[in-house]
C-alpha cells in the first residue's frame, strides 16, 4: 500500500515571505507583522538563506529576504515582472498566496509516533495551536518539490507539475498538477523504476487543496487507484473528506504564523472491506503554504487527536 495522501500535506506548498521593514519590532501574533511571522522572543520574523523558502540547488538563486514570485491567470510562476508575496491577513489564502512550482524547498522538524495537541487553546475567542516545542525522535529535513523532467514516470503524468516526498517513513513521491484553482494529487510513484517499483495512478485525481481557501470552505474527492505499489499489481478506492474546520495562530520552530486549519479524513476500502482510515490537520499560511502537518494513527476515532503517527512543522 501506498503512504496516506494526508501525510503529504506538508509538502504542498513551501514559501515565506519578507519581512517589510522592522523586524525587530515587538510583536505577539503574526499578524503584528507584515512577514506573518513572530518569533519566541517578541520579533518579527525575517527568512534566513538556511530558513524555510529557497530554489533547490537546481536553481540560481537563493532568496534570503523574500519568497519572490510572478502572477498570471493561472498563480504564481517564475522569473517575470516579480512581485513580493506578503501576506494581507484577511483570512483567505488565495492560489497567488501559494506559492507552488518545482525547485522550491523548506525545512521541516518532523517526529513519528509523537503525542500533540490538536486541540489548541481558545482565548478571548483566538485559537493557538503549539507545536514549538522538542518532541522525541525530532530531526530536521529539507522538503523540496521535484521537477517531473527526466523522471522514469514522467510519460506517465505528462500533467504533472512537480512531485513530492509523501512522508519521513518512506521515499515515495506524490505526483502533483497544479490548477488555477487546485492542487491536484495526479498518483503515487517510487523515486527509481525497477521490478520492485511503484507507480499508482488516482482516477480521477484528488483534490487535496481548493482555491481559495477560507475557514468554513469543504470539499471532497474521492478515486480509484489502480497500478504497481512494491512490483504487485493492486487496485482499491479512497475517499476523502477536507474541511477547513478553524483559523488562528500557529507557533513553530520558525515562529508563530498564522493559518487555517484544514481537516481531512481519509477512508481505504477494497470490495467490502475497509483498509484504513486516517484523520490529518494541516496548517495553511497566506505566502507560506502548509506550515506544519499533524497525522493520526490508522482508525483513530477522536476528532482532536493526541497520538500522531507524524508531526512535521516548519523550522530555521
Amino acid at each position: 500500500m501506498r503512504p496516506l495522501l494526508v501525510s503529504v500535506l506538508a509538502t504542498l506548498a513551501l514559501g515565506l515571505t519578507a519581512c517589510a521593514d522592522g523586524s525587530h519590532m515587538a510583536c505577539r501574533v503574526g499578524a503584528d507583522c507584515a512577514s506573518g511571522v513572530c518569533n519566541s522572543d517578541g520579533t518579527c520574523g525575517r527568512p534566513r538563506q538556511d530558513a524555510g523558502m529557497g530554489t533547490s540547488d537546481t536553481g540560481t538563486t537563493e532568496m534570503p529576504d523574500a519568497f519572490v514570485v510572478t502572477t498570471s491567470d493561472s498563480g504564481p510562476v517564475p522569473d517575470s515582472g516579480a512581485r513580493v508575496c506578503s501576506p494581507d491577513h484577511d483570512g483567505t489564502v488565495t492560489r497567488a498566496e501559494s506559492p507552488l512550482r518545482a525547485g522550491l524547498y523548506a525545512t521541516f522538524r518532523i517526529a513519528e509516533d509523537a503525542t500533540v495537541s490538536t486541540a489548541g487553546t481558545t482565548s478571548g475567542g483566538a485559537r493557538r495551536w503549539d507545536l514549538s516545542g522538542a518532541l522525541s525522535g525530532d530531526h530536521d529535513e529539507r522538503v523540496e518539490l521535484l521537477s517531473p523532467d527526466g523522471a522514469w514516470w514522467a510519460g506517465d503524468f505528462p500533467l504533472a507539475t512537480y512531485a513530492a516526498r509523501l512522508s519521513a517513513s518512506s521515499d515515495n513521491l506524490g505526483v502533483f498538477q497544479v490548477t488555477d484553482t487546485s492542487l491536484l494529487l495526479l498518483g503515487v510513484v517510487s523515486p527509481t523504476d525497477g521490478f520492485t517499483q511503484t507507480k499508482l495512478t488516482n482516477d480521477p485525481p484528488v483534490e487535496v487543496l481548493h482555491f481559495p481557501l477560507t475557514e468554513g470552505s469543504s470539499w471532497t474527492s474521492s478515486t480509484t487507484v489502480s497500478g504497481q505499489a512494491l512490483g504487485v499489481v493492486t487496485a482499491y478506492s479512497e475517499e476523502y473528506t477536507f474541511v477547513a474546520d478553524a483559523s488562528g495562530v500557529l507557533a513553530t520552530p520558525y515562529g508563530e504564523i498564522d493559518v487555517i486549519r484544514v481537516r481531512s479524513e481519509l477512508t481505504r476500502t477494497q470490495g467490502f472491506a475497509t483498509l484504513d482510515t486516517r484523520r490529518t490537520f494541516a496548517f495553511v499560511g497566506e505566502c507560506f503554504g502548509t506550515v506544519a502537518t499533524v497525522t493520526s494513527q490508522s482508525f483513530e476515532t477522536a476528532m482532536d487527536f493526541t497520538d500522531a503517527s507524524e508531526v512535521r512543522r516548519l523550522a530555521p
